[in-house]
């Protein structure tokens, strides 16, 4: 019988070893030739007909050990599965899920099986079980388990309702199942936890109730009351519990890649949980595009109209958000902002203008303003923005920051910026230790001394190393040093 199972249900193996042959003759005397001299191993076709891929038996193959017959214990624990009724091909998730089972001492298994039917558990059940939860029979009898059928009986669900909505393919931890029930029976009154096991069994049973935990430990962290978090419970949408608690950790990522305020989206959590849990929201980068919107509107939007989410979902299309007065008013400061630059003679130069100069039209007057107030002439800082417009993409702190190292840590004199006006582009790390490099060369006698900052500062890392850093023995080393030296400051 077993001989007949192997032959039938381990194609894999056969196929493989079918390659391997080289047939002369006739097939029968070709194999009897190949597997005298290449015996093999009497587990792989076994364990394949048990209902296991290769990928997953090959791990678990005995070590030293190649016929089924140098594993008495084994199969005498395979053969009492097989005669309890567990249909052969189950057999391998219950050895790949407890190995422990089939190393049982002879007898021992019966016993172990006899014991939980003495209990008055049903063949069918006891069947189910096993084959879903095969550490059942590992050790004593397992009173969590006994508990939790125990607990479940006395609310109304008998076996078969159990049996029901346990999975083949899934491993059940009773003990933390035992733990969801006691936990909720200190939320619910009965008539409650009936209701909500019976609406919703995927909180016991769903990776034997962790999803659960994990739901009640991140509410309890944004200081989530336990009798919302009970009446949360009880509006429980129908969805698994696994994918609403996807649903809302993606929205607290969201909510904190918009730069929402802490307590914001705390507020969000504690009052929507069930929305946020409910929606499986696109990312953020797709969102911000597809709404046409910036984060510091998005946030407030969000915090006035939190149903709207439920809009934001994947598989539906979003629309865009109607322009704020906000929006339009920085619109026209933009619109204004750019006429003064010269750029309403060319309604396409306008065009790509609106797109390059990013930032509300105030904040980006407030911006060009901050270098004419350094000491530039207006004139000139207007040509700066024509030829550099990506200057003006960053905060005014961060503009007058950068004027302040070039003119007095640098040492260069403030219209060093109207001959090279994206020197405002770098970041401040890069320039330091390009100066400080330079510098370092210069003293050594292997720069120019009057190189235009331009040079220093705007080649690629490769050129600036192949043209200056390696023209002395030490300096790269040197330059490694300065960049250790910078990033530590940082």
């Amino acid at each position: 019988m077993d001989a007949e199972n192997m032959s039938k249900n381990s194609p894999h193996f056969l196929r493989n070893l079918l390659e391997k042959v080289n047939i002369v003759k006739d097939v029968r005397s070709s194999m009897a030739r190949f597997l005298r001299y290449h015996p093999i191993n009497e587990f792989e076709p076994f364990f394949e007909s048990l209902g296991l891929k290769p990928w997953e038996y090959t791990p678990l193959l005995p070590r030293n050990l190649m016929f089924l017959s140098d594993d008495s214990l084994f199969f005498e624990n395979y053969r009492v599965l097989c005669q309890f009724g567990i249909e052969r091909n189950k057999i391998g998730r219950i050895y790949k899920k407890a190995i422990q089972v089939f190393q049982l001492e002879s007898g021992a298994l019966s016993l172990k099986l006899q014991a939980y039917q003495e209990l008055g558990l049903s063949h069918s059940f006891m069947v189910k079980i096993i084959v879903c939860s095969p550490c059942v029979l590992i050790g004593d009898v397992d009173m969590k388990f006994i508990k939790v059928l125990e607990i479940l009986r006395s609310m109304g669900f008998d076996h078969a309702w159990i049996q029901e909505h346990l999975a083949d393919q899934d491993s059940y931890n009773w003990g933390l199942i035992l733990r969801v029930l006691n936990i909720f029976s200190e939320m619910f009154c009965s008539n409650e936890l009936v209701r909500l096991i019976n609406q919703h069994p995927g909180l016991l049973f769903e990776g034997s109730g962790y999803a659960t935990f994990s739901l009640i430990g991140f509410l309890l962290k944004f200081g989530h009351p336990i009798d919302q978090i009970s009446s949360m419970f009880l509006q429980f949408p129908k969805i698994q519990v696994q994918q609403f608690v996807s649903n809302l950790i993606k929205c607290f990522v969201f909510f904190h890649e918009i730069e929402m305020e802490v307590d914001e989206i705390a507020k969000l959590v504690c009052s929507y949980t069930v929305l946020l849990g409910s929606c499986r929201l696109k990312k953020t980068n797709s969102l911000l595009s597809n709404l046409n919107v910036g984060k510091k509107r998005l946030c407030k939007y969000i915090q006035e109209n939190p149903q709207e989410l439920s809009k934001w979902v994947i598989g539906l299309r979003i629309v865009p958000l109607p322009d704020s007065g906000e929006d339009i008013e920085s619109k026209r400061l933009k619109m204004k902002f750019l006429l003064d630059l010269g750029y309403g003679e060319n309604p396409n130069m306008m065009n790509k203008a609106f797109k390059v100069f990013r930032g509300r039209g105030g904040e980006l007057q407030e911006r060009f303003d901050s270098i004419v107030n350094a000491g530039l002439d207006k004139a000139d800082v207007s040509e700066m923005v024509t030829v550099s417009p990506q200057i003006l993409n960053q905060s005014k702190t961060v503009i007058q920051s950068k004027i302040d190292i070039l003119v007095n840590e640098l040492g260069y004199p403030l219209s060093s910026l109207v001959s090279f006006p994206s020197f405002l582009s770098y970041t401040t790390q890069r320039v330091r230790l390009r100066m400080a490099m330079y510098n370092w060369l210069k003293d050594h006698k292997k720069a120019e001394p009057d190189l235009a900052l331009s040079t220093i500062v705007a080649c690629s890392d490769k050129i600036f190393l192949n043209q200056y850093v390696n023209h002395h023995p030490s300096g790269p080393r040197v330059w490694q040093d300065l960049k250790a030296e910078l990033s530590m400051d940082k």
